[in-house]
């Protein structure tokens, strides 16, 4: 007799465009993927966007996994797992008539879902899907809906800072710090928690304080000095520890977090034209997430015209590090230079796919808009010598199918956390203006 699962999963179609390989994430239960689930992904199919990518992935997967085998029988997962199974349509049962008569996509969902229940009523059946409204909707008929959560940050408000403030350090630590620019041996510092991964500390005692770096190679605290780069001073302890995470050839993977105005895009920038020696290219690249979640076909002109508005902003940044010099100044040269050999490339994430990323300064803007599975595909691509920065604000995301739980950038942050080659520093004051600062709090 077949062993009955605890569990059946219903998955909806923005799961698996979140993470093609969900279906093995479920444990010994069984998963249920409703056919309108694979028209959807096959309109997805085409694009060079990730979840078009991730569409086919699926695909991909599932006609490899399902090999000869009719899909209306079931396909084992693995060892471990449960069955995967396609559902064909149903018919919309009254309740679900009543309260949804227009058979959209995800009301044949709902049908297909309410149909399971009914079938299978000695499990518990619940439908997977990253939609709010759908979710509200599947359990306005007694229909148990969740989350994806299986790449979700446990708690939030506890996500690493970076940045620690210890008060009461003994005045002789901060003088000796000071003294001894190779820095202590941490053991000296009498910290209370020591630290793990690339730690920054505020330390105060009355009158006296010192900005300070853990290094987790060599166990050294040393001092952190204020330093402007390529023109651009930094204003707080914030972006002081910014820089030095930017500029530390030891650190080859930064997580810059902080609302706007903060800096975090300006300083990556900054940092990586100081070190261009050291590197053949910077690339700086933002994920496009067209605004009401239209296609960038809507838009008039070329496909150039059509991602313009949505790359003006970093082309803003390094418009702010040009009017640092003056237009005869080797610094302002270099970077028009630099953008004229390809050196400097400003350009949508989805064009650098394929890419060789040996040697790169690379720098992802807006990392927030991007699920976990599409940060660990750029990270797992990166070559030999190169530096990722990934910049954002967690509370600021475009994506509808994502929250400050579930992005990569705090997927990023939560699981690197005490890696040697890491480091994090979470930005708190804005440094555009009055307005902007106010504007940020307050609206």
């Amino acid at each position: 007799m077949k062993k009955k699962k605890s569990k059946i999963f219903i998955i909806d179609t923005n799961v698996l465009l979140h993470d093609y390989s969900s279906i093995y994430n479920f444990e010994e239960n069984d998963v249920i993927i409703p056919i309108v689930v694979l028209e959807e992904l096959d309109r997805f199919k085409k694009g060079n966007d990730q979840i078009n990518f991730h569409a086919r992935e699926f695909t991909r997967e599932l006609d490899k996994i399902s090999g000869d085998n009719l899909l209306s029988e079931g396909i084992p997962l693995g060892e471990g797992l449960g069955t995967l199974y396609i559902e064909t349509g149903k018919e919309f049962s009254d309740s679900v008539f009543r309260s949804f008569p227009e058979k959209t996509a995800d009301h044949r969902i709902l049908a297909i879902a309410d149909y399971v229940c009914t079938q299978k009523k000695e499990d518990n059946v619940i439908l997977i899907t990253k939609d709010i409204n759908l979710r509200m909707k599947a359990k306005s008929l007694g229909i148990t809906a969740q989350d994806y959560e299986s790449d979700k940050v446990a708690n939030i408000d506890d996500l690493y800072k970076g940045i620690e403030t210890i008060g009461e350090v003994e005045s002789a630590k901060i003088d000796k710090l000071y003294n001894e620019p190779a820095g202590i041996p941490v053991d000296e510092m009498g910290l209370k928690i020591e630290p793990s991964g690339h730690q920054f500390y505020i330390l105060k005692n009355n009158g006296s304080s010192a900005l300070a770096h853990y290094n987790p190679i060599n166990k050294m605290v040393n001092r952190i000095v204020k330093q402007a780069t390529y023109g651009i001073d930094p204003r707080n302890a914030e972006q002081t520890f910014a820089i030095e995470a930017l500029s530390n050839p030891d650190i080859q993977l930064v997580a810059l977090t902080g609302k706007a105005g903060t800096g975090k895009t300006l300083l990556a920038l900054a940092a990586a034209l100081q070190q261009h020696r050291r590197y053949k290219q910077i690339f700086l690249a933002r994920p496009i997430v067209p605004l009401a979640n239209r296609d960038m076909g809507f838009l008039p002109g070329d496909v150039k015209e059509k991602i313009e508005p949505y790359m003006q902003p970093l082309f803003d940044n390094l418009t702010v590090i040009k009017h640092k010099f003056s237009h005869q100044s080797p610094e302002f040269m270099r970077i028009n230079d630099m953008i004229k050999e390809e050196k400097l490339v400003i350009t949508p994430l989805a064009y650098i796919r394929g890419r060789s990323l040996s040697s790169i300064f690379f720098i992802v803007d807006e990392a927030q808009n991007l699920t976990p599975h599409e940060v660990k595909t750029i990270i797992t691509r990166a070559g030999e010598d190169t530096k990722m920065i990934f910049t954002g604000d967690i509370e600021q995301i475009d994506s509808p199918y994502l929250d400050t739980a579930s992005n990569g950038l705090s997927y990023l942050t939560d699981k690197m956390k005490g890696q040697d080659i890491f480091a994090h520093v979470n930005l708190v004051k804005g440094e555009r203006s009055y307005l902007s600062e106010l504007a940020s709090k307050i609206l």
